[in-house]
């Protein structure tokens, strides 16, 4: 069966709808009493409302992350989308097909040949070699013996395991296991990924490890990956965007750092409160727009008159393509215009460091404790897209506006007077007075 066309036109990987699965003898009395506004709670002696009304969308190749304390649903709604657990109302659709109804060869042929699973536990077979493991799906899926060793071999090669093919599972560690099991479902090839607290069981070393693993997988290989965990720092790490789940409901839907800054009620926002903000925010997250530029081509006389109309003491140098060439201070400005100096390359000073949009901003404060600049953050070519102030990046961490940039003190600047003084052809001593 071929999903290439399928999938390279498909916006959307997995669509869900208005999804439910309740446990319960009579769960037509339970929907029928969610639909008249009673909690699941209220209903308990009728059974359970494992997932109550979910809806979202998954986009093809992105790592999306469903979070949650445990019992709040999120391992029933993934196994709802390869059809382990039954829908009890609503829509799965899984490029285009929908899930729901699904049974038999049809429903197999969903599982092997779209998705792949990994799971908490491994799920390995003991009794066969890490190759053979790594291969099975492809074995289950008729490919030659030939064929699906090389394939397998590849993936082994890749996660990191070369050298353990012939080993059983009981031979290696939780962390080598789990590297079987993400060889495994890399080897099958499938589109999507669903990965059930796939790292959960692992010590926070080697759970870290294969986090990064994941990630640095997922910008190779552009899969769909939808990635259950109840641990917030991991949601955050690995996932594009995320939803978050309470009691069977998702109430919340977003980005990493939509998550973080604008939770939507009082639950997201103490699931989020102990998050290492540092960690999740990147520079373009925090930038602000750069005013204190200057084209080289100004010279210095145009460098002191931005300083002078924003009161600056540092102002960033641009060519006309804006690709940022250094800086200049006042001081400097100042005594090159005194001399009637034009040209501004002979007080540039280097860049002490940028940053690129995508820079996480627990990078970024070694930069900026040594340097009165604020942070330059660059694009294609050196072009300046942005500056971070310190206090903005400080600002950031506290989940706070800064109304100022409180990098300047009103020691290290030259006072306006002077720099008006310049401008204007007086003298030092006649501007003091």
């Amino acid at each position: 069966m071929d999903h290439s066309a399928t999938s390279a036109s498909a916006e959307n990987a997995v669509e869900v709808s208005n999804l439910y699965k309740v446990f319960s003898r009579r769960p037509g009395e339970v929907l029928k009493g969610l639909d008249a506004g009673k909690s699941r709670s209220d209903l308990q002696n009728l059974g359970t409302a494992a997932v109550i009304d979910a809806n979202f969308e998954v986009k093809h190749g992105e790592i999306f992350v469903v979070m949650g304390l445990s019992g709040s649903g999120k391992s029933t709604l993934i196994r709802m989308l390869n059809g382990l657990n039954p829908i009890t109302r609503g829509s799965v659709k899984i490029y285009g097909t929908e899930v729901n109804g699904l049974e038999g060869d049809s429903l197999r042929e969903l599982r092997r040949d779209r998705m792949s699973m990994v799971f908490q536990h491994f799920a390995l077979l003991p009794h066969r070699s890490v190759i053979d493991n790594v291969a099975y799906g492809l074995e289950i899926g008729g490919v030659k013996e030939a064929e699906r060793k090389e394939r397998a071999q590849k993936w082994i090669d890749r996660v990191g395991l070369s050298g353990w093919e012939d080993n059983l599972p009981g031979e290696l560690s939780g962390g080598m296991q789990q590297r079987v099991g993400l060889a495994r479902a890399f080897t099958a090839d499938n589109e999507i990924l669903l990965m059930d607290e796939a790292f959960s069981a692992l010590d926070p070393l080697i759970r870290r490890e294969m986090q990064e693993l994941l990630v640095e997988l997922q910008e190779e290989l552009e899969k769909t990956i939808i990635f259950i965990t109840h641990d917030l720092n991991e949601a955050m790490f690995v996932g594009d965007r995320i939803a978050v789940m309470r009691d069977g409901e998702i109430v919340q839907v977003g980005t990493p750092n939509d998550i973080l800054t604008d939770p939507a009620n009082d639950y997201v926002a103490k699931f989020v409160q102990d998050v290492d903000r540092a960690k999740v925010l990147t520079a373009k997250d925090v930038m602000e727009d750069p005013r204190a530029v200057v084209r080289a081509s100004s010279g210095p006389r145009g460098a002191l008159r931005v300083m002078r109309d924003l009161q600056t003491p540092t102002v960033f140098v641009v060519t006309h393509g804006r690709k940022v060439v250094g800086y200049v201070e006042d001081q400097d400005v100042l005594r090159a215009v005194r001399a009637g100096n034009t040209d501004i390359s002979s007080i540039l000073k280097p860049l002490p460091a940028t940053a690129s949009l995508d820079q996480y901003i627990a990078d970024l404060f070694e930069i900026t404790i040594h340097s009165r600049l604020p942070i330059a953050v660059v694009g294609e070519n050196d072009r300046l897209l942005g500056v971070i102030p310190r206090i903005t990046l400080l600002a950031a961490l506290a989940n706070s506006d800064a109304e100022e940039d409180l990098t300047i003190s009103p020691q290290q600047m030259v006072p306006v007077e002077v720099l008006d003084a310049t401008l204007n052809g007086s003298s030092d001593k006649e501007a003091r007075s």
